[in-house]
């Protein structure tokens, strides 16, 4: 094919092609439960330990992730006026809870294996 050629693209009637990211992407942009990173193949041949040392990296990222949306949320001018950034900041209070109830079981998940 010439590189000149456009490429086919998908113009709808199907299913986009899956993207495909690594295990450390995944672990980069905060995936911690451990049911979804058993999709890659290289986590099984890893061991609890260093299982649950990606795990615990992956929290601490989903964390930071967390607050600074928080913080940017709360930077917003007039936000007694906008009751759709306060229902934004609410929910990602919840998730905040939500992820140091996760860390919490995971602790104790990992902790059984050592």
């Amino acid at each position: 094919m010439d590189e000149l050629e456009p490429k086919e693209q998908n113009l709808g009637g199907g299913s986009p092609p899956a993207a495909t990211i690594s295990l450390q992407q995944a672990i980069d942009f905060g995936e911690y439960n451990p049911e979804y990173l058993s999709n890659f193949a290289e986590w099984h041949n890893l061991s609890p330990h260093v299982q649950w040392q990606l795990i615990r990296k992956a929290l601490d990222i989903r964390h930071k992730q967390l607050i600074t949306h928080y913080a940017e949320l709360n930077n917003a001018l007039y936000l007694s006026k906008k009751p759709h950034v306060q229902h934004a900041m609410k929910s990602v209070e919840k998730q905040l809870k939500q992820l140091m109830e996760d860390r919490e079981s995971l602790y104790v998940e990992y902790s059984e294996n050592f």
